[in-house]
């Protein structure tokens, strides 16, 4: 079982790693807001068919929490995907992948703001490491340019997309007990129906693409892969092994993304690349290691965990 669930995590991050390079993959054969929408249209397509009998039992939950849920699809799903398709058409797919590993450090300190949970040592020196990769990656290898405010457009797409994922993730605490198709169903459909503008927008800037073939493939990848296979692993690998566990592997992520990035896009690997990745993934993993034992974990969840 245990076997079983690794595969499922590993492959679960995968995908999502190969989110950022898609969105690269997808210049110049489709528009950032187009993919954005018809990633959670076909996506919801997709979800409604395996979710629609158990949403009409969930049903009155949903009715009290539709709010929250459609929240969830808003902030988490459209404006961290809206942004991280944007970042990529100014920044590096690899320079995409390492800042996603910013997520756990900026959950942790929101969690601390303002739920004050438990901090330890090991946490200040974990996260510590964690930012100084985050910004060695976003400043491109000279942080000098950081003192400046000289920071790609990109990098800057990129920073929103954590904040608005770390705002998610916080905001899951409030989800209400519902069946995980659920939980996928209705903010997947928040997402298509808050993207809508946004694709409205670009349209009247006159920068809307429709997709190509290779459009296509790269939407369709999104929408199944990313969108709901990912999540499907995740939570069979929450099931079998426990969130703690499970929620480690989230830090492959980066990983994968960098790995695929230089794999399928010609990306070059830079040496900050790779002290970077030492530092974002080892400061998580000591900040993991040393938490209190009464915190929560600080790696990103899940919507589905």
């Amino acid at each position: 079982m245990q076997a079983t669930a690794y595969i499922c995590l590993v492959i679960a991050t995968l995908c999502w790693g190969g989110n950022s390079v898609a969105g690269k993959l997808a210049l110049g054969h489709i528009s950032p807001m187009m993919l954005t929408f018809l990633r959670w249209f076909l996506a919801v397509a997709m979800i409604a068919a395996i979710s629609v009998p158990q949403l009409r039992k969930d049903w009155p939950v949903v009715r009290k929490n539709l709010p929250l849920l459609l929240f969830y699809g808003v902030i988490g799903y459209t404006l961290f995907n809206a942004m991280l398709y944007s970042a990529v058409q100014y920044t590096t797919a690899i320079n995409v992948a390492i800042e996603q590993a910013g997520i756990p450090m900026l959950i942790f300190l929101l969690n601390f703001m303002f739920f004050r949970t438990g901090i330890s040592l090991a946490q200040c020196l974990g996260f510590g490491m964690t930012l100084i990769g985050v910004a060695l990656t976003a400043a491109h290898g000279d942080l000098a340019t950081l003192l400046q405010l000289s920071l790609n457009r990109g990098d800057g797409l990129m920073l929103i997309a954590i904040a608005a994922y770390s705002v998610y993730t916080i905001f899951l605490r409030w989800k209400p007990p519902l069946d995980w198709r659920t939980l996928m169903a209705v903010p997947a459909l928040g997402a298509m129906l808050t993207s809508l503008p946004l694709l409205l927008w670009e349209a009247g800037r006159g920068a809307a693409q429709w997709p190509d073939q290779a459009g296509w493939v790269i939407t369709l990848y999104t929408a199944i892969f990313p969108s709901l296979v990912a999540q499907i692993l995740y939570i069979k690998g929450v099931v079998a092994i426990g969130a703690n566990r499970a929620g480690l592997f989230i830090n492959l992520v980066p990983v994968f993304g960098t790995l695929l990035s230089v794999a399928l896009i010609g990306e070059q690997l830079q040496s900050f690349h790779v002290i970077a990745l030492v530092l974002t993934l080892g400061g998580i993993a000591i900040a993991e290691k040393g938490r209190p034992k009464a915190s929560s974990p600080t790696v990103p969840a899940s919507p589905l965990d």
